[in-house]
C-alpha cells in the first residue's frame, strides 16, 4: 500500500472539526462483516445514513470513511453506491477477508491486489497498482472450486466481493485498490456457512453457531475459523490502517 500511503496520507476532512463527513471524504473502504475490520474501526464515530430507502451504518475518522455492507455482489454494490453517492470519495477500497488459491499463501498473509477479475462474466478490473490477481466468484469457495479458479483465472485470492466494488469505482471514475487478507488457504475444507447468508448479504451469526451446537464433527472446523478470522481480520486492519492516518 506504499504507494497509496504516499498519495493520500493527511488529506480530507478532520473529525475533530465536524461530524459530518460527506462531500469531503478522501477514502472509503467497502467491506462485507463488521469483524473483518473491527480492530480498524472500534475507535471510529459511527453514522446511521439512509440511501436510496436503506439504512447503512458507517464509520469515519479523519479523511477516511467505512461502510460494511453484507456478503456477495449485490450487497456489496449497495454500499459501494451509497458510499459514493453520500461521501464523493476520490478512493474506493474493497477489504475484507479471501481465500487464498496460491498454495504459497498462508492465514493472514495480506495483498493488495492489481488485477480483479469476475468470474461471472470475465469482466477485469486493473488498478494499476498492487500485485497478484483476485477473483470474485458467486459463493464460497471450497477447496475443489479455490483449484478450478487458480487454474482457470491464474489468480491468487478469491473473494465474493471485490468486482462489484470495482465495478462501482469504475462506473463513477474513481479510483480503486483492494486490500484482502487470507482466511482459509488453498486446501481449508470449510463449515457450512453459505446456508447462514441472508438476502441482504448479512450473516446470521447465532443461527450458524447453534446449528454448529449440535453437530459435535462441525466443532474444529469453528474453532478453526474463529482463529483463522482472528489473524485475518489483524493483518487486513494494520494493512488498512495505514490508508487513515
Amino acid at each position: 500500500m506504499g504507494l497509496f500511503v504516499a498519495r493520500w496520507s493527511g488529506s480530507g476532512c478532520t473529525g475533530t472539526h465536524r461530524t459530518n463527513l460527506s462531500d469531503s471524504c478522501k477514502v472509503a473502504i467497502v467491506a462485507a462483516l463488521e469483524r473483518e475490520v473491527w480492530p480498524l474501526v472500534k475507535n471510529w464515530r459511527r453514522h446511521y445514513k439512509q440511501y436510496e430507502g436503506r439504512k447503512f451504518k458507517f464509520f469515519e475518522k479523519n479523511g477516511a470513511v467505512l461502510v460494511c455492507g453484507g456478503m456477495g455482489a449485490e450487497a456489496a454494490r449497495r454500499a459501494a453506491e451509497a458510499v459514493i453517492g453520500l461521501y464523493k470519495p476520490a478512493l474506493l477500497i474493497s477489504a475484507g477477508f479471501a481465500g487464498g488459491l496460491d498454495p504459497a499463501l498462508g492465514i493472514g498473509d495480506a495483498l493488495s491486489p492489481r488485477l480483479v477479475i469476475d468470474a461471472g462474466d470475465g469482466s477485469r478490473t486493473d488498478s494499476g497498482t498492487g500485485e497478484g490477481v483476485l477473483v470474485s466468484f458467486d459463493a464460497t469457495a471450497d477447496s475443489e472450486q479455490k483449484a478450478s479458479l487458480a487454474q482457470a483465472y491464474g489468480a491468487d485470492l478469491v473473494d465474493m466481493e471485490g468486482a462489484a466494488v470495482s465495478r462501482c469505482a469504475q462506473m463513477h471514475g474513481i479510483q480503486f485498490m483492494a486490500c484482502k487478507a487470507v482466511s482459509d488457504s488453498r486446501e481449508e475444507h470449510l463449515p457450512p456457512v453459505g446456508g447462514f447468508v441472508a438476502v441482504d448479504g448479512q450473516f446470521h451469526t447465532f443461527r450458524f453457531l447453534a446449528h454448529a451446537a449440535m453437530r459435535p464433527w462441525l466443532w474444529p472446523g469453528v474453532a478453526r475459523l474463529a482463529r483463522n478470522s482472528a489473524i485475518a481480520a489483524q493483518s487486513l486492519c494494520s494493512r488498512l490502517a495505514a490508508s487513515t492516518r
